[in-house]
């Protein structure tokens, strides 16, 4: 399943509008890119990337408690596909500092209408679009240009032991990358993770 985004006022039916952020929800709905209203004048500009207040009228109402970033130098460097098992499962809002990223949220939740299932969107500096990636969802991306940024808050610490992760080119699931396989750069660690078929999903809806 590839990227359809619908534009909406909010996140869910109990959820506020908010006159800082524009959602859109992706067709998984728990999913959601979010695009912050921007300010600019010719110096530049100033924009809000997140209010924990606004978010939680938004009804993404998390702790964020770690900030991670990465650089990837070459186009077509591929990171995932990424999570955490319980109790250090993680929910994710992810932007671009600098370049432009394909992101790809995966849905592991068992008993989900739509286990397995992938949605994704264009991430870029230019854009400021977020994606917000809950708990339950393996996260990957690839850098579109080189010398990409990316930046990401969680909502638990980094844990070794529940590190974990599917393969990013599993046939089941069948994400549509936006390189070749051939020309993928990834890590070893990513190239030797698991097939989906193989995972007993520890996360329930």
């Amino acid at each position: 399943m590839s990227t359809a985004v619908r534009p909406e006022t909010h996140f869910s039916n109990q959820s506020k509008p908010s006159p800082k952020y524009l959602v859109e929800r992706l067709e998984i709905p728990d999913l959601c890119v979010l695009t912050p209203r921007v300010m600019s004048d010719p110096r530049g500009f100033f924009v809000e990337v997140y209010n924990r207040s606004d978010f939680a009228q938004l009804g993404i109402d998390c702790d964020f408690v770690q900030d991670n970033q990465s650089k990837s130098v070459h186009a077509g460097t591929l990171r995932g596909l990424h999570f955490q098992t319980p109790p250090f499962a993680q929910a994710k809002l992810v932007r671009v500092l600098t370049g432009a990223v394909f992101d790809v949220a995966v849905d592991l939740r068992a008993g989900s209408s739509t286990y397995g299932r992938w949605c994704s969107a264009i991430l870029s500096a230019d854009n400021f679009k977020q994606m917000f990636i809950p708990r339950g969802f393996a996260h990957g991306f690839c850098s579109l240009e080189p010398n990409t940024v990316v930046a990401y808050k969680v909502d638990n610490f980094y844990s070794a032991e529940c590190d974990d992760g599917i393969f990013w080119n599993d046939p089941d699931i069948a994400i549509e990358w936006p390189f070749d396989s051939k020309d993928i750069i990834t890590s070893d660690k990513d190239s030797r993770l698991r097939a989906a078929r193989q995972f007993r999903s520890p996360f329930v809806v």
